[in-house]
């Protein structure tokens, strides 16, 4: 899936998930897609865009390990955004290990797909 700059949009504030509420709300009642290293839930919100979280446990690791990945899992998100089907939330929830931008690319592209969620 190539994608230029042209193509990729910002990364909204109104696209952000940080309320504890609705977060645990997609924890207990979203579906969910996973693949090694990292599980996707989400969930349909009837608006007219997307919502994404990127929560991290503390036992990821430094601070700066974790803002590291959260940083890497938003360009992701930002990149593929417009291959997105409209009107969901989404928790990308990743686990400790090979953490880089191409996995990540890669294993956000594997769960989207698993969970139907790319426009055909």
């Amino acid at each position: 899936m190539q994608t230029g700059l042209s193509e990729t949009g910002r990364f909204r504030r109104e696209e952000r998930i940080k309320r504890p509420v609705e977060i645990q709300n997609l924890f207990k009642c979203g579906k969910r897609a996973s693949v090694q290293g990292a599980k996707l839930f989400y969930a349909q919100n009837h608006l007219g865009y997307n919502r994404i979280g990127f929560p991290l446990p503390r036992k990821y690791g430094s601070a700066v390990e974790r803002n590291l990945s959260k940083r890497f899992s938003r360009e992701v998100y930002r990149i593929f955004k417009s291959h997105l089907n409209i009107g969901y939330d989404m928790l990308l929830l990743v686990y400790p290990g090979n953490d880089s931008f191409h996995s990540r690319c890669d294993q956000f592209r594997a769960l989207c797909e698993k969970a139907l969620l790319l426009k055909e």
